[in-house]
This record gives structure tokens, sequence and C-alpha cells, in this order.
């Protein structure tokens, strides 16, 4: 990927899912007062740029692990010259 395309998509990324889950937490531990806009602005500035960093970082390895899972598995019989004259 991209250097560029790597740093907007983890920008994007984090921050999306980091407003949500800081919302969602906040929410959870204070309901709605009228401190909950403070409370869940203070919690996504504090969050944020952690968040960034580790998506930024862990990126492409979550990418690699992901290919692993939906990508099937060639057993040595389907990769064998034999088995590819066979199947012809």
């Amino acid at each position: 990927m991209p250097f560029r395309l790597r740093l907007v998509h983890s920008a994007m990324m984090s921050f999306v899912l980091c407003l949500l889950m800081t919302c969602w937490v906040t929410f959870i531990n204070l309901g709605i007062t009228d401190q909950f806009l403070l409370q869940w602005s203070r919690a996504f500035s504090l969050s944020y740029p952690a968040a960034f960093v580790i998506a930024f970082f862990t990126g492409p390895i979550v990418m690699k692990l992901a290919m692993k899972l939906i990508t099937p598995k060639q057993t040595n019989s389907e990769s064998s010259p034999q088995a590819v004259k066979a199947d012809s």
C-alpha cells in the first residue's frame, strides 16, 4: 500500500473508530448528563493520537493476517505439475 494511502486510511479509520468507541464508553460510564459532551471530547482527544499510531503501525500486519484468512490454502497435490496435467 502506498505510504500516502496508508497514512490517510489510518487517520480516517482511527478517527471513526475512536469517535464511536469513546462515545459508547462515555455513554456507558456516565449516561447522558450535562457533562457528556465535555467528557466525550476529552476522551476522544486523549485517545485519538494513540489510536492513529496503533492503526498506522499495525495496519499492514492486520492486512496480511486478513489475507491469510480469506485466501484458500493450496495443498501440495493442487500445486504440483502432475495434478495440473491430470485435470486437463
